[in-house]
């Protein structure tokens, strides 16, 4: 069942989401509905739990001053040398 929602939102905003609601070819009501069924939807929390990533975390202990950007520049730098 559909239900009428009013909101109060800055003008601008409305005007960039209806050109790219348009640009998509879908409704505002289509994006919004969407958007809120996400961010209240459980298969989040479901993803989450069984992501890969939440296995792996905590699996290598590196030290707190380890500079991530430096190691993957050093890695790249090797690789493509």
């Amino acid at each position: 069942m559909n239900t009428k929602l009013t909101l109060s939102l800055d003008q601008e905003i409305i005007q960039k989401a209806k050109e790219y609601a348009q640009k998509k070819n879908v409704s505002l009501s289509f994006i919004v509905e969407n958007y809120l069924l996400k961010i209240t939807s459980d298969y989040d929390d479901l993803i989450a739990e069984s992501s890969i990533v939440n296995e792996l975390s905590g699996i290598i202990n590196l030290d707190e001053d380890f500079d991530y950007r430096q190691a993957h520049a050093e890695y790249l730098t090797e690789k493509y040398r």
